[in-house]
Order: C-alpha cells, then sequence, then structure tokens
C-alpha cells in the first residue's frame, strides 16, 4: 500500500533505494540521473486514474510553434481555480510533456483535485534569449484570463508553478519590473520548484553553457538580469520548494531567495525541502500515489483569498 505522505514512498523499494543512492552525487551526472528518474516514475503515472478529465492540446497562445500550452479540465470545473505549470529544461530544451507522462503528470494530478490545470510550453533560448520566458509567461497568462473561463477555469484565481527553468520564467514574469511585467491582476500567487532564480557560470554547474545561452555572455549583467536581485519588487503570495538533491547551487538560492522575501516582507514566505528527492523527482513523482509536495502547494493555494 502506497504512504502518500512518505517522500519516494509510491516507487518500489528497489527503486526508491537507487534513486536515494544517486541523491548525494545528483550534480556528477544530472543527464543520466534524470532519465532514471524518468523511467521510475513513468509507469506510475501512466497508470494513474484520469477518468472525468478532458485534455485540450496545443492550444496556441503566440506565433511561435512552442507558444503553446495544454488545458486538463475536470468534467464539474466552474469557476475552479486555475493552475498554469512551466516546465523546466535548462532554457535550451524541454517540452510540456516530456515523455507523454512527465509533465502532464502534474496537471492531471491537479485537475483531479478540481481545478483547471495548464500545462504551457514556451520558446527556448536559442529563439528567444532572457527575458524570452517570461514574455511567454505574460503571453499565456493574458490568452488564459480570455480563455479560461471556457473551460470552467476562474480567470480571477490563477497560480504559476515553475520548475527550474521555468522557475526562472515564473520569477522573472512575477518580480522583475524592468520589463514591463507585472503580473495579471487574476494571478494571486506563484509557487518556485527547484527554481533557477540566480544566474551563473560557475566551474560547478553543469548547465553554465545553458545558463549563457539564455542570459547571454556578459557576466555582469547576471546579478541585475536573475530573479534574486528583485525579490523586494512585489508582494505576491510566494511558495518555495527544493528538493534536498539539488542541481548544484539551486538549494542555495532557493534559500536565498526565501530570506530577501523575508527581509523585504517582514515574514518567511512558505517554504518547503522534499527530503529523499533530487531535482527530477520533485516533479515527476506528482500523480504516483505520493502527495506531500501537492497537498502542501493546495493548501497554500486555498489559504489566498
Amino acid at each position: 500500500m502506497i504512504d502518500a505522505t512518505r517522500t519516494l514512498g509510491s516507487l518500489p523499494p528497489a527503486q526508491a533505494a537507487e534513486l536515494e543512492r544517486a541523491g548525494p552525487v545528483w550534480g556528477s551526472d544530472i543527464n543520466g540521473f534524470r532519465d532514471l528518474v524518468v523511467r521510475a516514475y513513468t509507469p506510475l503515472v501512466a497508470a494513474a486514474p484520469k477518468d472525468g478529465i478532458s485534455v485540450a492540446r496545443d492550444l496556441p497562445y503566440g506565433d511561435s510553434p512552442r507558444q503553446v500550452l495544454d488545458i486538463f479540465q475536470p468534467s464539474d470545473a466552474h469557476e475552479a481555480d486555475v493552475v498554469v505549470f512551466v516546465h523546466g529544461g535548462a532554457f535550451i530544451r524541454g517540452a510540456k510533456s516530456f515523455n507523454g507522462h512527465i509533465y502532464d503528470n502534474v496537471s492531471y494530478w491537479f485537475a483531479r483535485h478540481g481545478l483547471v490545470a495548464v500545462n504551457m510550453e514556451y520558446r527556448l533560448a536559442a529563439e528567444a534569449p532572457f527575458p524570452g520566458g517570461a514574455e511567454d509567461v505574460a503571453a499565456a497568462v493574458r490568452w488564459l484570463a480570455g480563455h479560461v473561463g471556457e473551460f470552467g477555469g476562474n480567470p480571477r484565481r490563477l497560480f504559476l508553478i515553475g520548475h527550474s527553468a521555468g522557475g526562472t520564467h515564473v520569477a522573472t514574469y512575477c518580480f522583475d519590473p524592468r520589463h514591463g511585467f507585472r503580473p495579471d491582476r487574476g494571478v494571486r500567487g506563484a509557487v518556485l520548484i527547484s527554481a533557477r532564480l540566480q544566474a551563473d557560470v560557475l566551474p560547478g554547474n553543469p548547465n553554465a553553457k545553458a545558463v549563457e545561452a539564455y542570459f547571454g555572455s556578459d557576466t555582469s549583467r547576471y546579478e541585475i538580469d536573475s530573479p534574486m536581485a528583485h525579490a523586494a519588487e512585489s508582494d505576491l503570495p510566494v511558495m518555495v520548494a527544493i528538493a534536498q538533491y539539488e542541481n548544484p547551487y539551486l538549494d542555495l538560492y532557493g534559500l536565498e531567495f526565501c530570506r530577501r522575501l523575508a527581509q523585504a516582507r517582514g515574514y518567511v514566505p512558505r517554504f518547503m525541502q522534499l527530503t529523499r528527492h533530487n531535482h527530477t523527482s520533485i516533479v515527476a513523482h506528482f500523480d504516483s500515489g505520493e502527495e506531500l509536495l501537492g497537498r502542501e502547494i493546495l493548501d497554500f493555494f486555498h489559504g489566498i483569498g
């Protein structure tokens, strides 16, 4: 029987042990370990029930082939809260449906809990360098503000979730005012999961070339162009989540972002470290039977009036 409150609890013990062994050395082979996680969770999320949820695929919110989104609609949705998931991929790769199951799993889980869930794709660094990803989040939100009501969603209660590079784009959209970004009035909160909140090309960063591809080669701009520099620019409710085993530095950046939010606001924002999990499993586990992080996010949403 699955223990929904136990991290890695939905995996068979041998696979859970394999992921735990990979954790302390995660940064040495993030692509290889990512594939290990995907292989472990895909059968579980593929088998999860999907009855009562209709999916509208590849709805365009812009002119680029990558400016498309999927909407997961519960059959009884009416004025439901809306959650928008922005996937990762180190700015240079990634898709809203990694293999037909991973990332869909996030939206299916939220839809099964009564939300209208949106899985958006965005332009990559080669087509749209900084701040292109945040521009796409803004464009998707504008589209949803005018259309999500057709799918039973409430455009006045939109919540954004960004993972990894997707977290960068969500945070830039929500916090960096220099490019005309101000969250749509319907955006009520954001969740930043394992987000890159500081650009760097440090020797220990296995995605340094990808960071450069998006933020550019002028490293003197990294500080001001990173979401970290703008933590005090918005009072939007924010939750930050990190894995115990992160891509190098991302856990530290998440903690520092929380510190800056607390310094600006006078209180500590909602924060969670998911023990035993890694940079990929922190989202790959959704709809596998484990619900600790998902329930915490739902509680965060429900607490926002």
